[in-house]
């Protein structure tokens, strides 16, 4: 049985530091892997339902050691990946330049004069509709 595809959804929480769907063969999966910070690193803990006792039992888990092994070390894997995106993206839009906000312009305090038609446009308004 082979890991055909892990999926990673982070988590920034003090324990809980991801979530993991495993599928096995392109043909079943498993959801609801935890990533752990423990107290000894990270582990991974199987999907799992809380009994009427308070008590949990695990949905789905690996029967051997061997399997139990290679399934932690690629999710392991896949997490380490996802972390290292995430953290490439961050610092990629932390360097990215940011649009500088320009400077006022000053206003000169000098009083401008008004000018009329004639002296702005260099006809009288009458002329201007004549030509209509």
């Amino acid at each position: 049985m082979e890991i055909t595809e892990v999926r990673i959804t982070l988590r920034d929480e003090e324990k809980l530091k991801a979530f993991a769907n495993v599928t096995f063969d392109d043909a079943f999966v498993v959801r609801g892997l935890k990533v752990i910070n423990g107290n000894n690193g990270y582990f991974v803990s199987m999907p799992s339902r809380k009994r009427p006792d308070g008590t949990y039992q695990d949905i789905a888990h690996p029967i051997n050691n061997e399997m139990r092994d290679k399934l932690e070390s690629v999710v392991l894997s896949e997490y380490e990946k996802a972390l290292n995106e995430e953290t490439s993206l961050q610092n990629l839009s932390d360097t990215e330049p940011k649009e500088e906000e320009a400077e006022p312009e000053e206003v000169s305090e000098e009083i401008t004069e008004e000018l009329t038609d004639e002296e702005a446009y260099g006809e009288t308004p009458e002329e201007d509709m004549s030509e209509l």
